[in-house]
Parts: C-alpha cells; sequence; structure tokens
C-alpha cells in the first residue's frame, strides 16, 4: 500500500513539476506587469474613462469603453465602485456595460497568463472578450429605451491602497499583495491539471470537449461555472485539457462563462442589476459562450 501510495506521488510531483516549470514566469510576468499597470497606469487609464462621459461619442464610445476595460487592473468589487462614480459624473449606460464587462473578463495580468497557452488561444481571448463587451454595450443601448439599467446607490469609489510616497515600495507591496492573492489558486491549478493529467484518460477529454460539436461547447460553458476560481488557476488547467484534445472553441466557451460566472462577480452583479437584469446578464453570458465556441470552432 504504502509503495502504491509513493508511486501515485511520484507520478503527481513529475506532473506538477512539469507544468510549473511551464508556466511559472508567465505566472511571475503577469504579477509584475499588472501591479505596475495597477501602481503607474491606473489613474490614467480611468481618467481616461472619466474624461469620455463629457463627449459626445456615442454608440461608438463602446469601443474605447471596452479597450478601457481590458485595460483595468481592478477586480469586480473595485470596477463596481469606479462605475458608480462614472454614472453620477454622466456616463452612458452602454460605455458603463462595455467598461465593465471588459473588465469582468480580462485584464493586462492576464492576458499575460494566457501567452502560456499558445497565440491562437490568447488572440481567441482577447478578441473575444473585446467583442463581448462591444455586444453588451450596443444591447443595452438598443433594449434598454432610454432607462437606467444600474443601480449604483450605496456604491462609492474606493480609496487606493497603493499610497506610499515612495514608487518602489508601492510597486514592491502591490506585487506582495498580488501574490497573496493569486499565489494559492496558482498553486491549485497546477495541482488540479496534474490530477487531470494522471488520472483523467486523454480520450474522455476529447469526447467530451473535443472537436467541431456544439455539445463540447456547451460543456465547456457549463463547466466554467463551477471551476473558475481565478484567472491564473484555470491557465494550467486549460493548457492540460488542450494538450489532451479539448478544441479552441471549446476553452473560449470556457474563457468567458469562468470569470463572468465566478461566485464573487455574480454577487457583485447582482446588487447593480436588480433580479430581471441579472437574468438577462446571464442569459446573455451563456449564449455568447456558446455561439462564440462555435464560431471559433468553425474558423479555427
Amino acid at each position: 500500500m504504502i509503495d502504491v501510495l509513493h508511486r501515485e506521488f511520484v507520478y503527481l510531483w513529475y506532473y506538477f513539476d512539469v507544468q510549473l516549470r511551464q508556466i511559472f514566469w508567465y505566472w511571475v510576468f503577469g504579477i509584475v506587469l499588472g501591479s505596475c499597470v495597477s501602481v503607474f497606469l491606473k489613474d490614467r487609464i480611468h481618467g481616461g474613462l472619466r474624461a469620455m462621459s463629457q463627449s459626445r461619442m456615442g454608440m461608438i464610445g463602446v469601443v474605447p469603453a471596452s479597450l478601457l476595460g481590458i485595460a483595468s487592473p481592478l477586480c469586480m468589487y473595485g470596477t463596481i465602485p469606479l462605475a458608480a462614480s462614472f454614472s453620477k459624473s454622466g456616463m452612458r449606460d452602454e460605455w458603463l456595460a462595455s467598461f465593465m464587462m471588459c473588465s469582468i473578463l480580462l485584464n493586462p495580468q492576464l492576458i499575460v497568463y494566457s501567452t502560456a497557452l499558445g497565440p491562437t488561444a490568447l488572440a481567441v481571448r482577447i478578441i473575444s472578450c473585446f467583442l463581448c463587451g462591444i455586444l453588451a454595450g450596443v444591447l443595452i443601448r438598443l433594449l434598454g429605451k432610454g432607462r437606467p439599467f444600474f443601480n449604483f446607490s450605496g456604491f462609492e469609489e474606493q480609496k487606493s491602497r497603493d499610497t506610499h510616497p515612495n514608487p518602489i515600495i508601492r510597486l514592491v507591496q502591490n506585487i506582495g499583495r498580488n501574490v497573496k492573492v493569486t499565489g494559492p489558486y496558482f498553486l491549485l491549478g497546477i495541482l488540479l491539471s496534474a490530477i487531470f493529467q494522471r488520472y483523467v484518460p486523454q480520450d474522455l477529454m476529447t469526447r467530451f470537449f473535443g472537436g467541431n460539436e456544439a455539445f463540447g461547447v456547451l460543456m465547456a460553458a457549463t463547466v466554467g461555472v463551477p471551476l473558475y476560481a481565478c484567472g491564473g488557476g484555470t491557465i494550467p488547467l486549460l493548457q492540460a485539457w488542450l494538450a489532451d484534445g479539448m478544441s479552441m472553441g471549446s476553452a473560449a466557451a470556457f474563457m468567458i462563462t469562468g470569470p463572468s460566472t465566478k461566485i464573487t462577480n455574480l454577487g457583485a452583479m447582482k446588487i447593480v442589476l436588480g433580479l430581471k437584469h441579472f437574468l438577462l446578464y446571464l442569459v446573455f453570458v451563456m449564449a455568447f459562450s456558446f455561439a462564440t465556441g462555435l464560431l471559433v470552432n468553425g474558423l479555427v
């Protein structure tokens, strides 16, 4: 019995070590880049969005709003108070929707993490998230009929934690917080991928998530709901799944439903949307991820 346990430990450690070596430096670089953006560029990014509230771009404003959402380093609970302040300054709901949707799905740190999945997966992730933000804003513009879509009452913009007068110390402190938050999920993701590689047959992954069938995309979109806890933590899983036969469309569906239905993000969105709009949000996310998965499988 002891020999069996030792052998299984050796196998798991092998898969864990290989996965860690493959993506560790992507994680480190992502941490450093995300902290640099947060410490040195965050105010400029959000200042650009504030300036938009004084412009007259109309519907086209969903494009820069989506781009700024991708560039923003804030988590959802940091984004909502910021969006509340933008709303008070007169920003249109469709711009806020595009900004918030892209901020949920992607950030500079996650872009770096996703480079470990290869250029195709990285391009699919960036483009699909960008288009998701644009479509969210367009739909609110077309279907909202001028009525307020969000309820930001009670939210105020949070004070920055990067307040030390020395910029190097501010950066180091931010990196430390990033490591503390993402590190456990990153290691958990590697452990789960090692377990999958050891005990889940490759043909089973191909059967469920491979090929161009709609079933695989639907399964991936559904699995993204309970499995997604942290962007960095899912990269090892996706890397292992893609190696085992997961289709790119299924990966795209997972990368959309995962962050948009993460339990903390859902809690925040429920507060500002109300029940009716929250249900519409869920339908939109699932429908967009499914359609994106099918489209990607047809193109890639």
